[in-house]
């Protein structure tokens, strides 16, 4: 098969020929058809300081994708050659406290695929049968590639109740957008999304943002002042990962407010603990997705909600041919852009 590899550490990637994968006893080999490229694969590109620390080469990496399964373990069960599937890309263990407890997604042993084991920039794909999400209605390939995403922005908006609450979501990325959407679909009162990148503050106004803020050259209380807001945000997502965004959502939490943490910061920065105790706030951890009552809502949300599927393919920028697929991280590199999606039945 063919699969984008590292075949050493250092930076690059290269297209070329791979072993097939083989089902073992209970696993599926999956025919991948559409990949989204994440974040964490452009730092395995880069070979960054992160890369190096975290993965091992060689790797063919990626994690979101959509496909269709060819071939079934003997131990496989509810899972059919032909069926159309995306996956959730933590591996875990199974027998640790958090696995055995039924909270998987909390497993001190994971792997990650595309990070430890080789992932789904390839014309085919090896995975455990617990992993392998089936699509039972009809979705579309390029959104099924972004099911893992989603399950992030999921997992982040759904942490706590929304119905009539005011919320704030720092980073527009992708991810961001997408929580925004859910956001709305799940009963939020006032929304309210920051960035710097104007196209990013323009996409969050089509998913359903109310105000946004460049937080480059605005205050984040111009936007609670312009929607009437009398305190301050009920919920936090913080989606971005930058230094600046954890305090001034703190500054603009009202007493008792609740954050959902995403953003994973590169350096240690300064919070005011005081204020934490004080005004009585909540910061909770997210990381993926809970497995796998997140994927089970996001299936419900977009299977009776044809206003949310429309708005989550809007983050979708463009679909580009596996064979192209260095323009394709290299759009996915600029500042701005939606979700890059490569396409390996054009290779």
């Amino acid at each position: 098969m063919r699969a984008l590899f590292k075949e050493e550490p250092g930076a690059g990637l290269a297209l070329v020929e791979r072993p097939d994968p083989v089902a073992g006893p209970g696993e599926v080999v999956i025919r991948v058809l559409r990949t989204g490229i994440c974040g964490t694969d452009l730092h395995i590109r880069r070979w960054d300081d992160w890369a190096a620390s975290a993965i091992a080469a060689p790797l063919i990496p990626g994690h979101e994708f959509y496909g269709e399964v060819v071939e079934v373990g003997p131990l496989v069960h509810d899972i059919a050659v032909g069926d159309r599937v995306s996956g959730e890309g933590h591996i875990v263990c199974g027998t640790c406290r958090n696995c055995r407890a039924g909270r998987r997604q909390m497993c001190i042993r994971t792997i990650g695929l595309g990070l430890q084991r080789d992932g789904a920039f390839a014309e085919y794909l090896s995975l455990p049968a617990t992993n392998v999400w089936v699509h039972h209605s009809e979705v579309a390939p390029e959104l099924g590639a972004i099911f893992d995403p989603l399950g992030n922005a999921v997992h982040t908006a759904l942490r706590f109740p929304l119905v009539g609450e005011d919320v704030l979501v720092t980073g527009c990325g992708p991810i961001g957008l997408m929580a925004i959407a859910v956001a709305r679909h799940a009963g939020a009162r006032f929304i309210v999304g920051t960035d710097v990148s104007a196209p990013r503050l323009e996409m969050a106004r089509g998913m359903g943002a109310d105000e946004v803020v460049d937080v480059s050259r605005q205050e984040i209380r111009d936007a609670q002042r312009a929607l009437g807001m009398r305190e301050g945000f009920d919920i936090g997502f913080e989606m971005s990962g930058a230094a600046s965004a954890l305090p001034a959502m703190i500054d603009n939490m009202n007493h008792g407010g609740r954050i959902a943490m995403l953003g994973l910061p590169s350096t240690g920065f300064d919070i005011d603990w005081g204020k934490l105790v004080t005004h009585m706030l909540t910061i909770t951890g997210i990381y993926g997705r809970e497995m796998f009552e997140t994927w089970n809502a996001m299936g419900a949300m977009l299977q009776t909600s044809a206003t949310l599927r429309e708005a989550i393919a809007r983050v979708i920028a463009e679909v580009v041919p596996a064979r192209d697929w260095e323009r394709g991280f290299a759009a996915a590199e600029s500042a701005g852009t939606g979700k890059i999606i490569l396409d390996w039945t054009e290779l």
